[in-house]
């Protein structure tokens, strides 16, 4: 398969009953929250774990060696039993394997793939070079398994056992018109720092024809300046057909520090897009923590504040 002939490969859906993999890409995840978060797969959704062979072998600020995240990843999607996997946690290091992972697997078994913040680049990877639909939502250690869990974080787990159609309006949030306008398009995007980074490798993001989504943590207001700055020289937000903008959990600037707001900020960049653009949406760090499906269609309608984005299995 060559070009876009593969877009938009959609994994199977899940049955109760069905096996799931967990494995760490990115840092080491923390084993207590990860015990506690297995029982929502295993009792509330009806689904038995597999645990990665290196989930709990940490290598400094990693969650394994290179060589051993390759090695689970690869396994979990060459593993004809598992029918999804999902990543235990993000932080940092995932952006490492990428280069080195076997697309041809990804290609030919193609299953649910789950995470965001640092799995952006997974994201990212599998839709270029495999063409697949994966879901960017709540991890297993660093959110199921807090002590308080959002009901809706958990109930967008559902859309893995049903082809749903996902309609984003403001019964789930407040939102907010920056471009008015209609776009479609396949989503994509996730955490903005990780997007970045993408720039100049073979993972870029691309936006071209399609509805960009970004949101971030912990990352002052001259920081997002910088990086929506550098996607709007390298053309992203011109490429896209509308955007839509995500959490930004506590990025704020230091206290007593001069800065402009993080609505500012935002707001200077998207709007010199003139693409049409709503903000408020909860995705990323937040709670709840909706879940979306990366590369499957979408509309963005500014008009009557929805997005409206096609089911994410088959």
């Amino acid at each position: 398969m060559k070009g876009e002939e593969w877009r938009n490969m959609k994994p199977l859906r899940l049955k109760k009953g069905d096996t799931v993999g967990v494995i760490a890409p990115a840092s080491p995840p923390k084993q207590e929250k990860l015990k506690r978060a297995l029982p929502f797969l295993e009792e509330e959704l009806g689904l038995k774990v597999k645990l990665g062979k290196y989930v709990d072998a940490p290598y400094g600020y990693l969650a394994s060696k290179d060589e051993e995240k390759l090695e689970d990843l690869h396994a979990m999607f060459q593993d004809d039993e598992v029918k999804a996997i999902f990543c235990a946690c993000g932080g940092f290091g995932t952006a490492r394997i990428a280069s080195n992972i076997d697309y041809d697997i990804v290609k030919n078994n193609p299953k649910i793939f789950w995470g965001y913040s640092d799995i952006t680049f997974l994201h990212q990877a599998f839709y270029q070079k495999a063409g697949l639909t994966s879901f960017h939502g709540p991890m297993l250690s660093s959110d199921i398994g807090l002590d308080s869990i959002h009901p809706l974080s958990k109930a967008y787990f559902q859309q893995l056992f049903e082809p749903t159609e996902l309609v984003y309006t403001e019964e789930l949030s407040p939102l907010e018109v920056m471009n008015e306008g209609v776009a479609t398009g396949e989503l994509v995007g996730g955490n903005l720092t990780l997007l970045v980074s993408s720039l100049g490798t073979p993972f870029e993001l691309q936006t071209k024809g399609k509805i960009l989504f970004f949101e971030d943590i912990d990352e002052q207001p001259y920081k997002v300046d910088r990086m929506l700055n550098q996607l709007k020289m390298a053309g992203k937000f011109s490429d896209a057909e509308g955007i839509v903008i995500g959490d930004f959990h506590n990025c704020v600037p230091d206290e007593g520090k001069a800065s402009l707001t993080l609505e500012e900020v935002i707001s200077q960049h998207v709007k010199d897009a003139g693409k049409p653009t709503m903000s408020g949406f909860q995705f990323g760090h937040c709670s709840p923590n909706i879940a979306i499906p990366h590369g499957a269609k979408a509309e963005l309608n500014t008009y009557n504040k929805t997005l409206t984005i096609q089911a994410g299995v088959e």
